[in-house]
């Protein structure tokens, strides 16, 4: 199982597009999407991803270079996946099954779901217009666009937008949690992750094979 260190920074009122800046100036570097588990899917495009934390909100940076992008899903906790999609599913108490998994288009279009597989509750719309987004390649829904795309996507997600948990602080806290990246009606269709899955179809809602993560804090560390 991977372990993952979540650095915490200090970005009072920063915007989503400020994000990589301020992850850059902190020399915070990327994590590589990149376990193909199923031979099946073996497309590997360029993945990586890398997170910090202010204490009461997740900072995640992704960058993708794929073969084709498509981000058709137009609204809030629709069929994002079906779209060039990276995500974030983590598990606050690994006591129980129950997780959240946070899906995002390459457009910043959100799916945000809790509860056990194949019982999720998606979370309101207060909820998810809380969450910060920047996506290089602008917010409007678009058709697959074939041809290599590199793209970026920036999540300013706070302890609040984990709607069915009481969470104030990220402070100290270790967590277990995956990140993906799918396409399901790409042109070439993959379902890569950063921790290894051992299951014999694909499949991303499957807590028993998160990674570890472990949030820094109290003390801030500077811009």
């Amino acid at each position: 199982m991977k372990t993952l260190f979540v650095p915490k920074v200090s970005a009072q009122g920063l915007l989503a597009e400020g994000v990589p800046a301020l992850l850059d100036a902190q020399g915070i570097g990327f994590q590589p999407i990149d376990q193909v588990n199923w031979p099946d899917y073996p497309y590997r495009p360029q993945v990586a991803f890398r997170i910090a934390h202010t204490g009461d909100s997740l900072l995640l940076h992704f960058r993708v270079t794929e073969a084709s992008v498509r981000a058709v899903a137009a609204e809030d906790n629709g069929r994002v996946w079906e779209d060039a999609c990276v995500e974030f599913f983590i598990q606050t108490d690994e006591r129980e099954p129950l997780y959240y998994n946070i899906e995002c288009n390459c457009a910043g279009t959100l799916l945000i779901g809790h509860g056990i597989r194949g019982q999720r509750t998606h979370a309101s719309r207060e909820v998810m217009e809380s969450v910060g987004r920047w996506a290089s390649l602008g917010r409007a829904p678009f058709e697959e666009r074939k041809g290599t795309c590199s793209w970026e996507l920036v999540e300013v997600f706070p302890v609040s937008a984990l709607f069915a948990d009481r969470v104030t602080s990220l402070d100290g806290k270790v967590w277990k949690a995956n990140f993906y990246k799918c396409g399901d009606l790409l042109q070439t269709p993959h379902f890569l992750s950063w921790n290894p899955i051992d299951l014999p179809e694909p499949c991303f809602h499957c807590p028993d094979f998160f990674g570890q993560i472990a949030f820094d804090g109290p003390e801030e560390k500077a811009v």
